[in-house]
């Protein structure tokens, strides 16, 4: 499973924070992709990027679907990531199906969308998990240090996880 984020941070004013605003969310944050496993742990997490850009155009610009196929892996991932894997033969990354106005979607695509969420919900937990690190609410620094941070809190969450089981 695979999924994308906004952590929010606080508004630092000048035109170089202006890629960091995130037009879905209305609010300025950092973009971090991270895959997970099945049990909802967060495998990886990706460099902190500007809150503007896409699932797809971050997933992109860290070729995750080449380092999928490298490791011989698939993902589960929402429809942020649709158009990202072409192959229609042999997909390494699984979305949903996305309707139309000119294109309805069938009964076995509407409960295929149905199905998938069921089966993301631990990547959603595991952001969940991390985002609850209080140290993310006050959040002002550049994307290097951001990255440092994250990849720091994904190894404590992932102790207190083993920890707790």
């Amino acid at each position: 499973m695979i999924d994308g984020t906004l952590v929010p941070t606080q508004r630092r004013t000048g035109e170089a924070n202006r890629p960091n605003y995130s037009g879905k969310h209305r609010r300025h944050g950092l973009h971090v992709l991270a895959p997970a496993n099945e049990r909802g742990r967060l495998v990886w997490v990706s460099a902190a990027r500007p809150g503007r850009p896409h699932d797809v155009t971050a997933a992109r610009r860290d070729r995750i679907l080449a380092h999928l196929r490298a490791a011989g892996l698939g993902a589960l991932a929402d429809l942020g990531f649709l158009g990202l894997d072409d192959d229609g033969g042999d997909p390494v990354v699984v979305t949903g199906f996305k309707a139309t106005r000119a294109r309805r979607l069938s009964s076995a695509e509407q409960e295929a969308n149905r199905v998938l969420p069921a089966g993301r919900t631990p990547v959603e937990h595991g952001f969940a998990r991390l985002k609850n690190w209080r140290i993310l609410t006050k959040l002002r620094t550049d994307r290097a240090r951001a990255t440092h941070l994250f990849r720091a809190l994904l190894v404590l969450a992932n102790i207190e996880v083993t920890t707790d089981s």
